[in-house]
């Protein structure tokens, strides 16, 4: 019987099947980070119980972490409580710790890819939505609840019910200046925030095929961000080339055993998935949003859509958000001043996005009026950057480097965008107050920030490309 790449990792993982339908799930990894662990860690203890396969999981704090100063103790109190936490919880259970200024702190997102924990054929689960990242590597990756944290530390099972399938191919070859990023935030323009709600999503086409590991990594993190339960892309030569030789992937022997099973993950030629859409590569433009859910989102030089385009239903919350990001209907948005720009988070803070927006700012000025944070994802993306004279390139440009961690995405720690400004940011959601109580965040790809940040306004990247 064919099957979809989905369903292959799905059924290999299945431990039992209740009578009304759901499924004890098999989970390989467990990530824990310091904000959504601490109940479910309270939650074993007072049962008297401990991490049911310690090895497989893995505790890294990166919400509440400053990004200056790291060597220095936590300042706000609410932060220490939350990391010094986890280290506890980590150290008496003897699970794995990567803490502050450990060579392999960073985004969780970041660093469990980029080490070879995070590998094709897996089930991952964290308590964070943009879990759904790791399924770029060919793996069944979902965010939890704390609740399911402590089921997953207890026994290393999940209970889950079933999602539906979809695939989102992706035809044709992108045009010059259109990121990772700008396919995710078309995609999502398109099928709204709730347009995938209850699917787990796969990605095809010649347009992903012709992506790099840390471009599917961009896509499937932002899968959460039109309700998709995940979203995962088949692994290939693209991945296993990612893979060899990092930390804790399979060498020698077990390698090629490894190879071996990760070549079968692909989806069945006559699988049948619940629901398939089609895009067109050359469609794709560099992408802003204008509101204040990642759904609102269009190409540089198109106009915000006027009310009348909108449906009737959802005009009130539409004006509400304009009203919030001090917008209008049918402007443009190319030219807005900005005030931030962020380039960062579990989205885009690899190395590649450092290299996308050193290769634009290179023989140009930071504006003046742009506040500019530049936050790796991990420690190893930082000593990428070193190497690579990628500080040197920004240096001499007028911007500076800080230290790992989450930062504005989330304004969880002191990386916060005040109340009225305007900030163009890599990261992955534009609420109300995402990246500070009234802060205004127009989400675009590395290359949109890096032309923002020279320019001082929402330009399109193509301008300033050689």
């Amino acid at each position: 019987m064919s099957k979809t790449l989905f369903e292959k990792i799905w059924e290999k993982h299945v431990v039992d099947t209740l009578a009304d339908g759901t499924i004890q799930l098999y989970i390989d990894r467990l990530y824990c980070h310091e904000v959504t662990s601490p109940q479910a860690f309270v939650g074993i203890r007072e049962r008297g119980l401990k991490p049911f396969r310690p090895q497989q999981i893995t505790c890294i704090p990166d919400h509440n972490i400053p990004t200056l100063n790291q060597d220095k103790p936590i300042t706000d109190p609410v932060s220490k409580n939350q990391v010094d936490t986890l280290e506890k919880n980590a150290k008496d259970f003897g699970l794995t710790y990567y803490g502050l200024n450990h060579p392999k702190n960073g985004i969780i997102h970041v660093v469990g890819p980029e080490t070879g924990l995070t590998q094709p054929g897996m089930t991952i689960v964290c308590g964070d939505s943009h879990t759904s990242t790791h399924g770029a590597m060919g793996a069944i990756a979902f965010g939890i609840g704390t609740s399911e944290v402590e089921m997953t530390l207890a026994t290393q099972c999940i209970m889950q019910r079933k999602p539906k399938t979809m695939r989102i191919t992706v035809n044709g070859q992108l045009k010059p200046g259109v990121t990772a990023k700008d396919i995710a935030l078309y995609i999502i323009s398109r099928m709204t925030t709730g347009g995938a709600t209850g699917y787990f999503v796969e990605y095809a086409g010649e347009a992903i095929r012709n992506t790099t590991m840390e471009d599917r990594l961009t896509i499937c993190n932002l899968s959460i961000e039109m309700g998709a339960r995940g979203g995962m892309i088949a692994p290939d030569q693209v991945t296993f080339d990612y893979l060899k030789d990092r930390e804790f992937a399979p060498c020698g022997e077990e390698w090629e055993t490894a190879l071996a099973y990760w070549r079968t993950l692909y989806t069945d030629a006559d699988a049948v998935f619940d629901k398939e859409i089609v895009f067109n590569a050359e469609d794709i433009e560099p992408m802003v949003t204008y509101g204040t859910n990642p759904g609102m989102g269009m190409g540089i030089r198109e106009n915000i859509p006027t009310l009348e385009s909108v449906d009737e239903a959802g005009r009130i919350s539409y004006e509400k958000s304009l009203e919030y990001m001090g917008f209008n209907a049918g402007d443009p948005i190319l030219g807005k001043k900005i005030d931030y720009v962020f380039l960062g988070s579990c989205t885009n803070g690899r190395i590649e996005d450092f290299r996308a927006f050193a290769s634009l700012v290179k023989g140009h000025k930071k504006s003046d009026n742009a506040v500019a944070w530049l936050v790796p994802g991990s420690w190893l993306v930082e000593k990428q950057i070193r190497a690579e004279g990628i500080d040197r390139i920004l240096e001499e440009a007028g911007f500076e480097l800080r230290q790992p961690g989450c930062s504005a995405c989330l304004a969880m720690n002191e990386d916060k965008v005040p109340a009225g400004m305007y900030a163009v940011s890599t990261s992955n959601r534009n609420f109300e107050g995402r990246q500070g109580p009234g802060a205004r965040t127009i989400l675009a790809g590395p290359l949109v920030a890096a032309a923002a940040a020279v320019t001082g306004k929402i330009t399109d990247p193509r301008e300033l490309m050689n």
